[in-house]
């Protein structure tokens, strides 16, 4: 799968997975698959931003306001978090339409 979008594409949670607090992450089931994820406590925190199409920049700037993190390896973790999520069909990626 090719995952290379913009900073200002959006991303979003398909609506046929199911999530629930599991310790300090979440635990998602797709119910398309039936396959158990898991998400650590800063993945849980992208997954409930996401519930709605998010700009993938606003995506990395609230990780960054909310965590103690340096912007380069806050924008390889979001990145990387949300390719796994594409290639397991958990997200949707919503291109700019340029107007």
């Amino acid at each position: 799968m090719s995952w290379n979008p913009s900073d200002h594409d959006k991303v979003s949670a398909i609506k046929e997975a199911v999530a629930c607090e599991f310790g300090d992450g979440v635990a998602l089931l797709d119910l398309k698959s039936n396959i158990y994820f898991s998400l650590n406590s800063v993945g849980a925190f992208i997954w409930d931003l996401i519930q709605e199409p998010k700009p993938i920049l606003e995506i990395r700037n609230a990780v960054l306001a909310r965590y103690n993190v340096d912007a380069e390896r806050c924008k390889a973790d979001v990145d990387g978090l949300l390719r796994g999520l594409a290639i397991h069909g958990l997200v949707r990626l919503h291109h700019e339409e340029l107007v």
